[in-house]
């Protein structure tokens, strides 16, 4: 099962390794993690997305709760959150196809950041559906390279 936690932390030296060898340490793969400070620089927050079983988790959350430098743990469920993931993509872009790739990001509120000669760079935000639609239409054109931040997730 796919879980958002999101950890309040104190902004010191070492808490994301022993945030993350705690995930890890209990058999859980992260499929993206994200941190950055908050509006207070003393605090950061970790976002991390996961998969693993429901009991596990639990147990998890609980030592993450007794780490000296954790502030706050949140275990966000379906619909509990509002998620966002910001995505940075360098496409191949001639004379007869940037019309098009510009007219895909019009329709996916995306931002052209970047024009060369043969590529555009593409900035959008949005959520994982949104974000796999948008590349599935771009792919075409030729993805030369690309960027993701991993989820990220504030409570309702």
């Amino acid at each position: 099962m796919r879980h958002t936690i999101s950890v309040l932390v104190e902004n010191k030296f070492g808490v994301l390794a022993r945030v993350a060898g705690m995930f890890s340490g209990r058999g859980f793969n992260i499929d993206t993690l994200n941190v950055a400070p908050t509006h207070d620089p003393a605090l950061s927050r970790i976002t991390a997305v996961l998969m693993g079983d429901e009991s596990s988790l639990d147990m998890v959350i609980k030592q993450l709760r007794k780490l000296v430098n954790v502030v706050e743990v949140i275990d966000f469920e379906e619909g509990q959150s509002v998620n966002r993931e910001l995505l940075i993509a360098k496409v191949k872009a001639d004379r007869k196809t940037r019309a098009e790739i510009i007219q895909i990001c019009g329709i996916f509120r995306a931002k052209i950041v970047n024009v060369g000669r043969s590529d555009v760079i593409i900035e959008i935000t949005g959520d994982e559906t949104k974000l796999a639609a948008f590349l599935g239409l771009i792919q075409d054109f030729g993805i030369i390279e690309l960027a993701r931040t991993g989820m990220l997730a504030l409570k309702r």
